[in-house]
């Protein structure tokens, strides 16, 4: 057990602590309070925790105080676009989720954040890398690749390396990358490296012991892979009662802000455009350019958008707390994806509802997912409403 119960128990700067109390952060999450105490003494660490678990935080702030800790001396030559840590992650969704944290919990500092991601501008991306030194880099594997060939990045004075969904890095193929851009760094000996996966197999685990120098493993088993909080209903459907049962749900006054999933962006379109004569709703999915999902996304927090409809790539940058539904109109093909989706909702304390069809095409992926859950789910016919008319 570690003997860190709330933020104050540890050793943390002034600005990091000033800015952790600002977001309200007291008690540390069973990942802060196991993996910090290591991560702060400078120890490399492999951390397994589901979104949510507050890893985001954990990695931040560790990277932030060694920074401080650190800090140049007047002899020292600093050159731009130089960065002292680079924190990588899969998708543009979280790593601009992760740069909104970091900005957040660095505003009593001095250091500089950047943020690069594919989608969005070149220039406004070299701009920003040469307008001062760089200190923190949130970056997704591709971009930060390109720039590092076109000499704007130099990665050999890396201080910290953090991998963040390493699981999720394997599936989307960006190793070959990870591991030329691992190259161009310090030596693992001279730098501090983190990896954090929400589930570790044999390849996650022989990539942390390539990259990571005597790390500390720290497991932090699901209390429930999902949460109490959200009630969980199946369907069985055929594939054409799938849009008139979506539309008698988003008609219902219980539903508030919805996210419907559906696992190719094909299906997502097609979906947004038989929805957006009914209904107010907006897609994400890899097909829409960076700018429109931000956009997207934040018109679905400030709710002038009720309903988002994404795909799992997408869905996993998702962080609105008021989301009162989930629907997965196609069941996901990986078990851990069906675990993210639910999570959108029952988020900060309050309940949720994750509704999921299943049809002839769905019901292969179910076996698989009760195994994973350790559960059998029960599932129901699905009742048209008779006094819906969007069925008809």
């Amino acid at each position: 057990m570690s003997p860190f119960k709330t933020f104050t128990d540890l050793p943390l700067s002034r600005p990091v602590l000033r800015a952790v109390q600002d977001l309200g952060f007291t008690e540390l999450t069973a990942i802060q309070s196991q993996i910090l105490p290591y991560t702060l003494a400078n120890q490399d660490a492999i951390g397994q925790a589901q979104t949510g678990t507050g890893k985001t935080a954990t990695f931040l702030i560790t990277i932030i105080e060694a920074l401080l800790k650190r800090p140049f001396t007047k002899d020292e030559t600093r050159y731009l676009g130089e960065p002292r840590a680079v924190i990588m992650a899969p998708t543009r969704e979280l790593a601009q989720q992760i740069f909104d944290d970091c900005q957040a919990l660095s505003k009593y500092t001095n250091l500089h954040s950047v943020c690069i991601m594919g989608g969005t501008n070149y220039e406004t991306q070299q701009h920003e890398l040469e307008r001062q030194y760089v200190d923190i880099l949130v970056a997704t594997p591709g971009r930060l690749i390109d720039l590092m060939y076109k000499n704007m990045l130099y990665l050999d004075r890396v201080e910290v390396l953090v991998l963040d969904e390493a699981d999720r890095m394997l599936d989307m193929g960006f190793i070959p990358d990870i591991k030329r851009l691992v190259r161009r760094m310090p030596p693992n000996t001279d730098r501090q490296s983190l990896l954090f996966s929400a589930t570790f197999n044999q390849d996650v685990m022989n990539l942390a012991y390539r990259w990571l120098h005597e790390p500390q493993f720290v497991e932090i088993e699901p209390e429930h892979k999902t949460s109490d909080l959200v009630e969980q209903q199946f369907y069985l459907l055929t594939e054409e009662q799938k849009l008139p049962a979506l539309n008698q749900i988003l008609t219902d006054e219980a539903v508030e802000k919805v996210i419907v999933f559906a696992n190719r962006k094909d299906q997502v379109k097609r979906l947004y455009h038989k929805l957006r004569g009914q209904h107010k709703v907006a897609m994400l999915s890899g097909d829409v350019i960076q700018q429109k999902r931000e956009k997207y996304l934040q018109r679905f927090k400030e709710g002038h958008v009720s309903v988002l409809v994404a795909t799992d790539v997408a869905g996993r940058g998702i962080h609105v707390d008021e989301v009162s539904h989930v629907v997965n109109y196609t069941l996901p093909d990986q078990p851990d994806d069906y675990v993210h989706r639910i999570g959108r909702t029952g988020r900060a304390g309050r309940t949720g509802i994750s509704i999921s069809f299943v049809s002839e095409d769905d019901a292969f992926n179910l076996p698989a997912l009760e195994k994973h859950l350790d559960t059998r789910f029960k599932l129901s016919q699905w009742q048209e409403n008779e006094a819906d008319d969007s069925a008809s």
